[in-house]
């Protein structure tokens, strides 16, 4: 039996993998968007164990189990044991022996990488206070769609070092970019992580700098799920971290503007921004549904064999 993988940061994967990972979120678009079915999960279930709200989140993960052939189940912290202090090892090794696969959305990520080390089945975090994998497996999938590779462009993230920040800085490394980040003094990403990545990123505390010449503009909103009392606070620290048409306009003129959702216009980007021509955050959106698709073919059944990559393109 091959060794259980799970997907908990991008760096659980090689950036060959990722990449396959991303080619086969494409082609599986594709296959979808012509009426293919294709089953391989079937009689399959994803747990999926939310502590924290979602929409696209559980949205994709349910409709890309099912796509799959495949079941999603739907467990909140309010309605099980762990939200009732049940030990989270107890509760990873009960769950794992009656499904294939787990989804955790949840606060801090030592709660995913203990469920992990003590489950019997692939565990991805669909989410934690430091990292959001899977959004960036479909970033990295709506640039290759509107752009092409990544590799040696430029990337800009504007706004609080959060999980969203600490996932581009992971990707930064892992598909071969660099990252300018703009935010605030007092709210830069981890230092640890920082130092780690520093050849792959360069931090700023004006937005200007940060933004001119990128091929992408990325932001996300100023106070995080957890955060809503820092929100009066935060919008003064954050006043001059807008994404507007002015931004913009010193970034390359090919450059796309990406955004994870939700988002509140006219605080971290402007209407004219979010619903522009350089935006693709629908599609961003949309892309989670099949770049999840595919991690969870790769998890469950394995990654793609390099064969069915050549034939696809």
């Amino acid at each position: 039996m091959s060794k259980i993988r799970h997907f908990l940061t991008l760096m659980d994967f090689t950036p060959d993998e990722l990449q396959q990972l991303v080619q086969r979120a494409i082609e599986m678009k594709k296959q979808w968007k012509s009426g293919e079915i294709y089953e391989p999960l079937k009689n399959m279930t994803l747990a999926m164990i939310f502590e924290k709200s979602s929409t696209r989140t559980r949205v994709s993960f349910e409709a890309g189990m099912n796509q799959l052939g495949g079941h999603a189940m739907f467990l909140s912290t309010r309605d099980t044991q762990l939200g009732r202090g049940e030990p989270i090892e107890d509760s990873a090794r009960v769950i794992s022996s009656m499904v294939d696969a787990v989804m955790i959305r949840t606060f801090g990520h030592d709660i995913v990488e203990k469920f992990a080390a003590h489950s019997s089945v692939p565990v991805i975090n669909a989410l934690t206070d430091d990292f959001h994998p899977c959004q960036l497996l479909a970033d990295m999938m709506t640039y290759e769609e509107h752009r092409g590779s990544i590799r040696g462009k430029t990337a800009a993230y504007v706004g609080d070092g959060n999980n969203m920040c600490h996932s581009w800085m992971n990707a930064a490394k892992q598909f071969g970019f660099h990252l300018n980040i703009a935010c605030p003094e007092g709210y830069e990403p981890n230092s640890e992580l920082m130092e780690t990545l520093r050849e792959h990123v360069t931090l700023y505390h004006n937005i200007a700098d940060a933004v001119k010449g990128v091929d992408v503009v990325v932001t996300d909103v100023w106070a995080s799920m957890g955060q809503e009392q820092e929100q009066k606070i935060r919008e003064k620290a954050f006043k001059h971290f807008k994404v507007d048409s002015a931004a913009m306009a010193l970034a390359d003129k090919d450059a796309i503007f990406m955004h994870c959702l939700p988002a509140h216009r006219e605080e971290e980007v402007s209407t004219a921004v979010l619903e522009g021509p350089q935006s693709v955050v629908w599609d961003e959106a949309e892309n989670r549904l099949h770049a999840q698709k595919a991690l969870l073919e790769a998890l469950v059944i394995g990654l793609p064999s390099q064969l069915s990559l050549q034939k696809a393109s």
